[in-house]
């Protein structure tokens, strides 16, 4: 909000008061509706009416520029954007910028391929130099177990097998293996890593709990992501990644509970992207089976990701206008691995 033009002019070395700026995980929602905007794509094999897709699609990109606009409107200072990339928590969610518009970019390419594809490669180069550089501190930094959460496959893991499928949208399917073959490579390094700091390190503070559904998501993700790569065609690494995919999801219906339990927050974004990206991969593999019941099965699917993450944006709509947005590297904080998500 500006300012009223009936404020007192400030007197002579006044500091202007900082401007709230929305945490990185804001972007999580743009995220999670292109990946609804996906599930309804695949829907149309379904018979879905296309223009659901499309306006899910616009509704994405439309997010994902708001929040944009939104979080350089607070004053873009190099130091302080610096210190939200290095935030042991919140930090991992700057991946979410170049990813959720690497989807959107592929899809722009079906109707502007010049323009379409030349932000899927400026997306990638983005996404690859965060995480590079995400890696690097990852390995040279200490940092607290208790900061660790989901969101930390983001950098390397989402991004490779985001930017694969985009890449083999616009017709590089060599390149997209190459970049397929990474985000494996980091599902099984960072992978194992959160495994074992969830299994032998502190409890998961309670506002990252739905950072959980990060760590289920790669197995959709790769599974989209080879399904485009290849063409849709059926063979054993669908077969692998659909039973690895029901291992890693078959927990959360456990955990349901858990979640209705938390305060609401832009958190819960998180879960969305992993619904909606196992619901696209589901409904394509319904449709290798031939079977008179995987359409109806197929629907289901679809619903429940509707049900799931339209649930989550009109609970966000409590939110609006961000209030809840805080700086989050003042002087006195609570402990980094609380930090509101």
């Amino acid at each position: 909000m500006s300012a009223s033009t009936s404020r007192p002019a400030r007197s002579a070395g006044t500091a202007r008061p900082a401007r709230a700026r929305l945490p990185l995980n804001a972007f999580g929602i743009s995220f999670g509706l292109s990946g609804l905007a996906g599930t309804w794509t695949a829907a149309a094999e379904l018979g879905a009416p296309r223009v659901i897709g499309t306006v899910l699609w616009l509704v994405a990109a439309t997010a994902w520029l708001v929040t944009v606009l939104r979080y350089a409107a607070a004053g873009l200072r190099p130091h302080e954007v610096a210190d939200d990339l290095r935030h042991p928590v919140l930090g991992p969610f700057a991946a979410l910028v170049p990813v959720a518009a690497s989807p959107m970019s592929a899809r722009l390419f079906v109707s502007f391929p010049l323009v379409g594809e030349g932000l899927v490669w400026a997306m990638l180069a983005l996404s690859a130099g965060f995480g590079a550089w995400f890696v690097a501190r990852l390995l040279t930094v200490p940092r607290d177990p208790a900061t660790l959460h989901g969101g930390h496959l983001l950098p390397t893991v989402a991004a490779s097998l985001i930017s694969a499928q985009s890449v083999a949208t616009i017709g590089h399917p060599g390149a997209a293996k190459v970049l397929f073959a990474a985000g494996i490579l980091f599902w099984l390094l960072i992978g194992s890593l959160l495994l074992v700091r969830f299994a032998t390190g502190p409890e998961l503070p309670r506002p990252l709990l739905p950072t959980l559904a990060i760590f289920s998501a790669p197995p959709a993700v790769a599974g989209n992501a080879w399904w485009v790569i290849t063409g849709g065609r059926p063979g054993t690494v669908h077969e692998i990644l659909l039973g690895t995919m029901a291992a890693l999801l078959l927990p959360h219906l456990v955990l349901v509970k858990d979640y209705l339990r938390l305060p609401f927050t832009l958190g819960f974004w998180a879960l969305t992207f992993t619904t909606a990206a196992s619901a696209t991969y589901g409904i394509r593999l319904l449709s290798l089976t031939g079977t008179p019941w995987s359409a109806p099965v197929g629907w289901v699917v679809v619903a429940v990701a509707t049900g799931v993450i339209g649930a989550v944006a009109v609970r966000s709509l409590a939110l609006v206008p961000f209030h809840r947005a805080h700086r989050h590297h003042t002087g006195r904080t609570a402990h980094p691995a609380t930090a509101t998500c």
